[in-house]
């Protein structure tokens, strides 16, 4: 396990049997999330699907991380990350898609949320483990 603080995933903020029509389609399904678990309010969302469009957050391996611009910030209610994975897989500009962890963070709550992260999809094992889940206490084992 890592040494860093868990990060703020709670079990209703995942979905291992989504679907997807493409990649904002995507997007808006971890925002959903989001919104449900009371981390943001809705105008996150479009944040959410300005930031790809300005830079995409694919992170390789059919791994992205949603995330709002600096601007969306204001509509996060608190730091919270939800998982989303899509078996058949998303097309991401090109790239397959099949997880999906989206994130809210206040301030620059993003930063250690990201870093977090990193260290755990850095870990092949636990990337794999992460994007092949059909549990969600597996995916709250390993991010956790």
């Amino acid at each position: 396990m890592p040494d860093a603080a868990p990060l703020p995933l709670e079990p209703r903020a995942v979905v291992l049997g989504a679907r997807a029509g493409d990649r904002d389609d995507a997007i808006r399904r971890c925002g959903e999330l989001l919104l449900a678990v009371g981390a943001i309010t809705e105008p996150y969302i479009e944040s959410m699907l300005e930031r790809e469009r300005s830079i995409s957050t694919y992170v390789g391996e059919g791994v992205a991380i949603p995330h709002g611009t600096a601007k969306g910030k204001q509509d996060v209610l608190r730091d919270a990350v939800c998982v989303v994975r899509f078996p058949e897989g998303v097309d991401w500009d090109g790239e397959r898609v099949g997880l999906c962890v989206g994130i809210a963070a206040k301030g620059n709550g993003h930063v250690a949320l990201l870093a977090a992260l990193a260290e755990i999809l850095l870990d092949p094992d636990r990337a794999r483990t992460l994007r092949e889940a059909t549990e969600v206490e597996t995916v709250m084992k390993e991010l956790l």
